[in-house]
């Protein structure tokens, strides 16, 4: 080592001086003694490894940022808001939904004391956390009991495990599906203990294949909703009326395992009908399960309604102990229903906001947004779009939106715009009604900016299609558009 690096090196302060220079001794009352330390020795760890390196010797001033920004960054929760403009309305990356803010803060009242989670105020003796949602459950889907869970999968695990371990399950072939993340339906059966029975073929399947598989070792016959796909052409599905009349006669239970679920019509919003839970329920199934954080709305969980006698027994079921949510997550839960009680949903609940708000409002949002971008110096275009439902609901369906398009150079990669064309929808004559208004907004990518906008803060999550930057405010709650102006400012 030459004389001059040892000289630099020896020119650095010392920890405890770091530990003087405005603003550690601030940030060491507020973050305790220990976390500054750690700060300020990782700050000249990294400034002697960049003075071996030829980098110029940073000042006290720098150094004591640097620690701060260490700091800052050490103590900053990996979990954070962010604003959610890719036109996906129930997107598992970033939480799936959104809650209502009467669930937001029946959550924080429950979380901020104590409640009556297990306790009974009329009888002043224990009681049971399931009846805080059974009731309202029951009256909204028609059924005669209901539990909840940590999410559907359990759901469905858990109706396997108590209701058919070492028995058999009857399901047609073509409803074996992989959900998010890589897990596939006949892996979490067989977690349970049952043993599943293919029938049909991967298009067609018919009453007569189920009847034909029944032994004296059938426990269920079982429906899975093809909730993330479609299956189009030569096709025949039994329908769940056909399978509740089979199961009466061979007095076999019957669950119909929804997915997502919906306590609204979807078709009302213009997207193709989704099975509606009440419906499933009308038509007999014994057991119904469905998530409680996709079209429902509310924070995740998996719900299981039906018949007392069967819910009754996964109650009693050992299982359901390690499955069960928490007071916090049944608050949530029970504001979300009111909802529903009140024929409030879709004007409360933000996943129904989203659904159904008007493409006149959300086309007056987009230009304003696109003229406060024409004011700091960026040229934008609102184009025609479409959003989607996301979160494995209503495949293949779209919402018309109006988009924010920006402009800007080469995309990493016209495979990825391929995709996002697929699965969003835009328009040709969207693209090229956009570009000559758009113009080039400077050289560089949509790549670029749409990195940087996920640094700010909060961070804005976009999407890319074809050369433009894209924000979808469909899925922006309109008291977000604020601050989504200030981090675009901030950060492009």
């Amino acid at each position: 080592m030459s004389s001059a690096l040892q000289a630099k090196l020896r020119y650095l302060p010392s920890v405890d001086r770091l530990l003087q220079e405005p603003p550690l001794p601030e940030l060491a009352t507020e973050f305790g003694h220990d976390l500054v330390l750690e700060a300020a020795r990782a700050t000249l760890d990294a400034a002697r490894d960049s003075i071996r390196a030829g980098v110029e010797q940073p000042d006290l001033s720098t150094l004591a940022a640097q620690a701060a920004a260490h700091l800052a960054r050490t103590t900053r929760p990996s979990l954070r808001p962010v604003i959610n403009a890719t036109g996906v309305i129930i997107h598992t990356n970033l939480g799936r939904a959104p809650l209502s803010a009467a669930a937001l803060a029946a959550m924080a009242e429950a979380g901020r004391g104590y409640t009556n989670l297990e306790y009974d105020l009329e009888a002043g003796e224990r009681g049971s956390r399931y009846v805080h949602a059974e009731a309202l459950l029951r009256r909204l889907t028609g059924a005669e009991a209901a539990l909840v869970v940590n999410n559907n999968a359990a759901a469905v695990l858990l109706v396997l495990s108590a209701l058919a371990r070492d028995r058999e399950v009857v399901i047609s072939r073509s409803q074996l599906v992989e959900i998010g993340g890589g897990f596939r339906i006949p892996d979490v059966m067989r977690q349970s203990g049952a043993r599943l029975i293919e029938v049909g073929t991967t298009n067609r399947t018919y009453i007569e294949d189920y009847a034909a598989a029944i032994t004296e070792s059938t426990a269920l016959l079982m429906r899975v909703h093809r909730s993330n796909f479609r299956l189009s052409g030569f096709v025949h599905d039994t329908t769940l009326a056909d399978l509740v009349a089979l199961g009466r006669e061979r007095s076999i239970p019957v669950v119909d395992d929804l997915g997502s679920g919906t306590l609204l019509d979807t078709s009302v919003y213009g997207l193709a009908p989704e099975p509606m839970v009440q419906s499933s329920v009308q038509t007999g199934a014994d057991l119904v399960t469905f998530s409680g954080d996709k079209l429902l709305g509310g924070p995740q969980a998996g719900i299981i309604v039906g018949k007392s006698e069967w819910v009754a027994r996964l109650r009693r079921f050992p299982m359901t102990r390690a499955l069960r949510v928490d007071k916090v997550t049944l608050a949530g839960i029970q504001a979300t229903l009111l909802h529903y009680l009140k024929g409030e949903a879709a004007a409360q609940v933000p996943v129904w906001r989203m659904i159904a708000t008007p493409l006149a409002e959300l086309d007056a949002r987009a230009e304003r947004v696109a003229r406060q971008l024409a004011d700091w110096g960026f040229a934008a275009s609102v184009i025609d779009g479409e959003s989607t439902v996301g979160g494995g609901s209503l495949p293949g369906e779209t919402l018309p939106t109006r988009l924010v398009a920006i402009a800007g150079g080469d995309v990493r990669s016209r495979s990825s715009n391929a995709r996002s064309r697929s699965q969003n929808g835009l328009q040709d004559e969207s693209i090229a009604a956009a570009r000559p208004r758009v113009g080039n907004s400077g050289s560089e990518t949509p790549d670029a900016r749409a990195r940087r906008l996920r640094q700010g803060e909060p961070p804005v999550i976009a999407r890319i299609e074809h050369d433009l930057l894209l924000l979808d405010l469909r899925t922006v709650l309109p008291e977000q558009d604020t601050v989504l102006l200030d981090t675009l400012r901030s950060q492009l």
